[in-house]
């Protein structure tokens, strides 16, 4: 028996922006190094060796932020949208998998307007809700709910044109 094929209305990935890529993240480290090396030096030379250590531990600050930072941009969540259902997939920067179906016939976008920072995007369904994008700015979360919006509304054509 063949698995008949389903038209996708929306296949989104969204991921935080990333601030700085591998190779810039080494350059800035090598400059941060470079200063902190010659800086560390000159307060040698002027006498003033315990200076050395504090410069080492502000380029080992900069390094583990930097990295904590890479960590939490790994987070990515995952929305697909057909005309029988929408699936979100979470995937946080832990590691981990989250995944959620819903009929796309009674999934609803709400977004709460005026927009404020603590307007989140959700999809609701029933009395549940699943915030999405909580990385996102305020334009991207309201283009994104448009876009949402707009294939479930395609999926309920499909539904009750075929």
């Amino acid at each position: 028996m063949t698995e008949t094929q389903e038209i996708v209305y929306m296949d989104a990935v969204l991921r935080p922006n990333q601030s700085l890529s591998e190779r810039g993240f080494a350059i800035v480290m090598a400059i941060v190094g470079v200063v902190s090396f010659a800086t560390g030096m000159m307060f040698m030379a002027l006498g003033a060796v315990p200076v050395i250590g504090f410069f080492g531990l502000d380029a080992l600050i900069f390094y583990f932020l930097f990295r904590a930072s890479f960590r939490k941009q790994r987070e990515e969540t995952r929305i697909i949208v057909t005309a029988s259902e929408l699936q979100l997939t979470h995937t946080p920067n832990k590691g981990g998998e989250k995944r959620v179906t819903l009929p796309s016939a009674f999934a609803r976008v709400e977004l709460d307007e005026p927009l404020t920072t603590s307007s989140w995007l959700r999809i609701e369904y029933g009395k549940k809700a699943y915030i999405i994008g909580r990385f996102l700015t305020l334009s991207e979360r309201k283009s994104l709910a448009d876009a949402i919006r707009a294939a479930l509304l395609a999926s309920k054509r499909e539904r009750h044109f075929s």
